[in-house]
C-alpha cells in the first residue's frame, strides 16, 4: 500500500500524523461507556469524564448540569484540536483539513436560510451554527432573499463558492428549493473532496475515495428512500446522486425508479457491501438501516488507522470524535430524562476494537418534561453530514437535530441543526 510518498512523508507531516493518533487513543473506550450508563445523573457523568481525555472541562460548570452544555463543551474541545492541526499544517494537508469543514459550512448555511424563511432570530440562529463550518461573513445570510443575492452578497468569497453553479438557477428561497440547494451543494462537494484525494495519490487516495464512496452511497440511498412518494421526479434524482462511488452508475439508475424500501434494498444489495449492510434487516425495516449505516461508517474509519503515511486518519479521527460526542449527547439524554432503558438503543460497541460508536437512525430532543419526551435514535447523519427531509440521515456527518412541526400548516417540518439549548423555544413549535 505505501509508494514513494512515505519516504518523504514525515518531513512536514509526520509530527501531526503522531498527533492525532494521540488524540485518537483519548477517545472513549468501551469501559468508560459502560461507567456512563451506569451514571444516575448529568453530574456523575461529569464525574467520570473528569478521569478521561476531557479532564476538566465542566469544572467551572454550576449544577445543575444540562445536556447541552455536555455537549457544547465537548465541541470545544474538538475545535480547539482541530484549529491546533490546522495551523501547524502545510499544504497540501492544510487544504485537506479545510475540506472537512466543507459539509459543515453547508449544513450551517442551510440552517441560517432556513431559519430566516421562518422569520428566526439572526443571533439564535448563529449560535445554533457548528463551530467548525463558521465564516467571516455568515451572519450577512439573513439579507438574501433569493438565490443569486445569495451567492453574490455573501457566498462567492467563501470556499464553497464554486458549488453553487447549479444552485443559482432558482430564484425563490422556499423550503423545497433549500432541500435541493443543500444537496446539490453536498453533491458538489463529496465530488471535489474525491477529486483532491485522487490527486493526492497514494495511500490517501485509497483510503479517502473508498470513505467518499461509501458516504455518496449512503447519501444516494437516503435521497431515494426519502424522496420516495414526493413530487421529486426519476430525473431529479439522478441530479442530487454523486458521480462516483460503488453504486455508479449502474445503482444509480436502479434507484432512481424505486417506489418503496424493498425497491431500493433489491437494487443496492447487487453491490458490496450493500449485500452485507441489508442482509441484517428485514424486508421493510429501513427504521434501522441507518443504525446499521453507521455501523459500517464506524468499522471503516477505525480501519483506516491500521496505515501509516496518509491524511485520512485526520478525517476519521474528526468523524470518530463527532460520533462520540452523539454517544455522551444520547447517554445524557436518557439519564436526564430517566430513560436509562433505552440507554443501549442509540449507541454501538465496536467488538473489534475497544472505541464505542454511535449508532442509531436519529436523535430526536425532545424536552425533559416527562417519560415520553426521551430521544430517539442517534446520530442524524450531516448530520447529518445533510439531514432535510431528502437525507434524513446523511453525514454525516455527524450533528444532534431537533425536529419540530411548525404550526403554519399540517406536515410543515423544520430541522434546526446543533441545537445550543433543546427547548421548545429554540424552534417556536411543539416538539415532537
Amino acid at each position: 500500500m505505501y509508494g514513494f510518498e512515505s519516504l518523504t512523508f514525515n518531513i512536514n507531516d509526520g509530527f501531526l500524523e503522531a498527533v492525532v493518533r494521540g488524540y485518537r487513543s483519548g477517545l472513549l473506550t468501551g469501559a468508560d461507556y459502560h461507567n456512563l450508563c451506569q451514571c444516575e445523573t448529568l453530574d456523575d457523568i461529569k464525574l467520570h469524564l473528569s478521569g478521561t481525555d476531557y479532564g476538566n472541562f465542566l469544572e467551572n460548570e454550576p449544577s445543575p448540569l444540562r445536556t447541552t452544555t455536555i455537549v457544547e463543551k465537548c465541541t470545544e474541545k474538538l475545535v480547539s484540536q482541530y484549529k491546533y492541526l490546522r495551523c501547524q499544517a502545510m499544504y497540501p494537508l492544510s487544504t485537506f483539513l479545510d475540506y472537512i469543514t466543507y459539509g459543515h459550512m453547508i449544513d450551517n448555511i442551510v440552517l441560517i436560510v432556513t431559519g430566516t424563511l421562518h422569520e428566526r432570530d439572526t443571533q439564535e440562529l448563529l449560535d445554533k451554527c457548528h463551530p467548525l463550518g463558521l465564516f467571516d461573513s455568515i451572519a450577512t445570510l439573513a439579507v438574501a432573499q433569493n438565490m443569486r443575492e445569495l451567492y453574490r452578497l455573501v457566498l462567492i468569497d467563501t470556499p464553497i463558492a464554486p458549488y453553487f453553479a447549479d444552485c443559482i438557477t432558482s430564484d425563490d428561497l422556499d423550503d423545497m428549493n433549500i432541500e435541493i440547494m443543500r444537496n446539490t451543494l453536498y453533491k458538489a462537494y463529496l465530488e471535489d473532496f474525491y477529486k483532491f484525494c485522487q490527486r493526492l495519490g497514494g495511500a490517501t487516495a485509497t483510503i479517502m475515495c473508498e470513505l467518499l464512496s461509501f458516504e455518496a452511497d449512503r447519501h444516494a440511498i437516503n435521497i431515494t428512500i426519502n424522496s420516495i412518494g414526493t413530487e421529486l421526479t426519476r430525473d431529479d434524482r439522478k441530479r442530487l446522486y454523486s458521480h462516483f462511488g460503488f453504486l455508479y452508475p449502474y445503482g444509480h439508475e436502479g434507484l432512481a425508479v424505486c417506489t418503496d424500501f424493498d425497491e431500493v434494498r433489491t437494487a443496492a444489495e447487487k453491490y458490496q457491501p450493500y449485500h452485507l449492510i441489508f442482509s441484517r434487516l428485514g424486508y421493510g425495516e429501513n427504521q434501522l438501516l441507518d443504525k446499521v449505516f453507521y455501523q459500517e461508517e464506524a468499522k471503516r474509519l477505525s480501519l483506516s488507522f491500521e496505515q501509516q503515511f496518509h491524511y485520512a486518519v485526520f478525517f476519521a479521527y474528526v468523524r470518530l470524535r463527532e460520533q462520540e460526542i452523539r454517544n455522551l449527547m444520547w447517554i445524557s439524554e436518557c439519564v436526564a430524562q430517566d430513560q436509562k432503558s433505552r440507554i443501549h438503543d442509540g449507541i454501538q460497541i465496536q467488538t473489534s476494537n475497544p472505541i464505542l460508536f454511535a449508532g442509531g437512525p436519529e436523535v430526536r430532543a425532545t424536552r425533559s418534561d416527562g417519560p415520553e419526551s426521551g430521544a430517539q435514535g442517534g446520530p442524524t447523519g450531516q448530520g447529518a453530514r445533510c439531514d432535510g427531509p431528502l437525507t434524513r440521515a446523511v453525514r454525516c456527518d455527524h450533528r444532534p437535530e431537533v425536529r419540530a412541526t411548525r404550526s403554519d400548516g399540517p406536515g410543515t417540518e423544520t430541522r434546526v441543526q446543533w441545537t445550543k439549548e433543546i427547548r421548545e423555544e429554540d424552534v417556536g413549535a411543539k416538539v415532537q
